[in-house]
C-alpha cells in the first residue's frame, strides 16, 4: 500500500472549517431548542388536561310534547334546538359535565 500525504490546510481553509463548525453548532442547538419546546408544550397540555367526570347516564328532562329538532357542539357547549308546542327553544349544556348553561325561548307574536 502506498502512503498518501495530504497537503496541510491553509489559513483560508482553516477559517472556512471553523465557520462551518460554528454554523453546524448553531443549527444543532436551534434544533435541540425546537424539540425541547415541542416536548414542553406537549407536557404542559397533558398536565393541564382536567379529568372530566364521567357523564354517562345523564337524562335531560324535556317538557311534555317537546321534540328535538337539532343538536350540535359549538366550542365548549352542546346546543340542542327543541320544538315545544310550536315554539322554538334552544338549550345549551357544558360539554364536559353536561350541566345546563342556558336557555333561549322564542315565542310567536299573537
Amino acid at each position: 500500500m502506498t502512503n498518501t500525504n495530504f497537503p496541510e490546510h491553509g489559513t483560508d481553509q482553516d477559517a472556512l472549517i471553523a465557520r462551518v463548525r460554528r454554523m453546524m453548532l448553531i443549527a444543532g442547538l436551534t434544533t435541540a431548542l425546537a424539540i425541547a419546546a415541542v416536548l414542553i408544550a406537549i407536557g404542559y397540555r397533558f398536565s393541564r388536561s382536567e379529568e372530566s367526570p364521567a357523564a354517562s347516564g345523564v337524562t335531560a328532562v324535556l317538557p311534555r310534547g317537546a321534540r328535538v329538532i337539532a343538536a350540535t357542539v359549538a366550542g365548549e357547549r352542546l346546543v340542542v334546538t327543541l320544538d315545544v308546542a310550536g315554539a322554538t327553544e334552544i338549550r345549551t349544556f357544558d360539554v364536559r359535565t353536561l350541566k345546563p348553561t342556558g336557555r333561549l325561548k322564542f315565542a310567536n307574536e299573537p
